[in-house]
């Protein structure tokens, strides 16, 4: 009776250790975290001259802050937002798959630029139905409540994107893209603006709020790109 030992590439444990690890390995290369939260800071911060330009002010009897009666309205949601937004999703999926071909790889950010595109148009569908629906009715004395703020920050272009970011995240298994989505929605939602701007007027408060959010997106694909290269 002999006895034959098993060599270690034979191994079942080291072996599907060695499956693990180069699923990891194509998970990793088919990441585009940063390309995709660069080309969203650049829509985002290009987003406030076309906010600025867009926005008409109604002074007509109309609660604003300050007791100074107005009702803004902006166009920019349809006339930029929208547009902006397909073709920073149609560029990031093109992005994806000639950058994943070149690894011999496969892209899987088809669901996400789908997602994108659809929050996008639901975003812009949801403006034109609030403008519909303010034209034909009396617009409020008061403030809206808290809940319905943070359900139209939420709906928002910059809202929208925090949610696309999260199925990117379950997309590419990235809890560092899941925490980041988390914090950017908790910036966007809040808002967050460290008291920037706070009297600068119903016309332009807009601005550090957008600043900031842009800011966030800006240094995630700065902070994902390096980690990228680190890891190379």
């Amino acid at each position: 009776m002999t006895t034959e030992s098993v060599s270690a590439a034979g191994d079942p444990r080291r072996l599907l250790a060695d499956v693990r690890a180069l699923a990891h390995r194509v998970r990793l290369d088919q990441r585009v975290t940063g390309v995709a939260l660069l080309v969203l800071a650049v829509v985002t911060f290009l987003a406030i001259p076309a906010h600025a330009l867009s926005l008409h002010a109604d002074c007509a009897g109309v609660f604003a802050e300050g007791n100074d009666p107005c009702h803004l309205r902006g166009l920019d949601r349809g006339l930029y937002w929208l547009p902006a937004l397909l073709l920073a999703y149609t560029g990031i999926a093109l992005y994806a798959v000639r950058a994943t071909r070149a690894r011999g790889l496969g892209a899987r950010v088809l669901p996400y630029v789908l997602t994108g595109v659809g929050l996008a148009v639901v975003s812009a569908a949801a403006w034109l139905t609030a403008g519909i629906y303010w034209s034909n009715n009396a617009p409020p004395s008061e403030p809206l409540p808290s809940w319905v703020m943070v359900l139209d920050r939420l709906i928002a272009p910059t809202g929208t994107i925090g949610v696309a970011l999260l199925v990117l995240a379950w997309l590419e298994r990235h809890f560092a893209l899941l925490v980041f989505a988390l914090g950017y929605l908790a910036v966007v939602l809040v808002p967050i603006d460290f008291g920037w701007g706070a009297h600068w007027g119903y016309l332009t408060d807009f601005i550090p709020a957008m600043v900031v959010s842009g800011g966030y997106l800006l240094l995630g694909a700065v902070g994902f790109a390096l980690a990228r290269r680190r890891r190379r």
